[in-house]
């Protein structure tokens, strides 16, 4: 359910061709939802249909890239934009340019590896890089750590209870009987495509049935408990990033027509 001000809103807020096919699907998901998602304006509500939409692109892009997963002991960056740390995390170096740094991590993708939370925040990074001004978004991010789940706080990620799962969170499943000499799967990390496909870093593109089969296989011997979906969303703070919109996006809120779609036949996934 959506209330904007004071009144509920009904598919009807918006004409059938203003929103792309990935924006109605999560405007769809909203309107669906037994609880309230409370906006100021239809403007914030847009905000975050076109944030969630750059999360889905995002997650296929970084699916497809040659980024490895990794644990943090043997986690790479390209020390051109990032400074490894004693932990394995990739710190910004001075006089680089936030808004570079991580694009780079796209566009030469061969040089870093990383493990699921990494993965997550960058996802989260990129996508609103691609929402707002380059400018704000260094002046946003202009200390950027990348190590698990270690964000800045006007990226504003929090964690609740419950299953309201909408496309462009993260949602973690749990392993509960992981295998101890494999405690990098003792869960993973994923961004909820929609469609009912779900992607992680180290695992790809799939289902949850398939998610929970591949954790399943990084079991200890003996174990009688499976993976599972844990019934919370992980979410950045879409409505105060939506005071940071550009003026474009403030009038349009709409983006270039190349969209990434997820289609599956069988236990094939492919990417359009």
């Amino acid at each position: 359910m959506i209330q904007i001000k004071n009144s509920i809103v009904d598919s009807q807020i918006f004409p059938s061709n203003v929103l792309s096919k990935e924006q109605a699907m999560i405007f769809e998901a909203l309107l669906k939802e037994s609880q309230t998602y409370m906006y100021k304006n239809e403007q914030q509500l847009r905000f975050e249909l076109v944030l969630r939409e750059r999360i889905l692109h995002t997650a296929i892009r970084l699916a497809r890239s040659k980024a490895k997963f990794t644990i943090f002991r043997f986690s790479r960056c390209n020390g051109q934009f990032w400074s490894r740390n004693e932990r394995g995390g990739f710190q910004l170096k001075k006089e680089v340019s936030p808004a570079d740094a991580i694009n780079d991590i796209f566009i030469n993708s061969e040089l870093y590896a990383f493990e699921c939370a990494t993965a997550i925040v960058i996802i989260f990074y990129k996508a609103v890089l691609d929402t707002i001004e380059v400018q704000t978004f260094n002046e946003l991010f202009a200390n950027l750590l990348l190590y698990d789940w270690h964000s800045d706080q006007d990226l504003g990620i929090k964690t609740k209870r419950g299953d309201d799962y909408l496309p462009g969170d993260c949602l973690y499943f749990k392993n509960p009987d992981v295998d101890p000499q494999m405690p990098q799967w003792q869960g993973e990390n994923t961004i909820y495509l929609g469609n009912g496909l779900y992607y992680g870093h180290g695992i790809g593109i799939k289902t949850k049935e398939e998610v929970i089969a591949a954790l399943n296989k990084r079991r200890k011997q003996g174990a009688t408990k499976s993976a599972y979906l844990l019934e919370q969303t992980t979410r950045i703070d879409f409505k105060y990033l939506a005071t940071f919109a550009n003026e474009q996006n403030r009038a349009t809120l709409s983006f270039d027509p190349h969209k990434l779609l997820i289609g599956k036949i069988g236990s094939s996934t492919f990417l359009h």
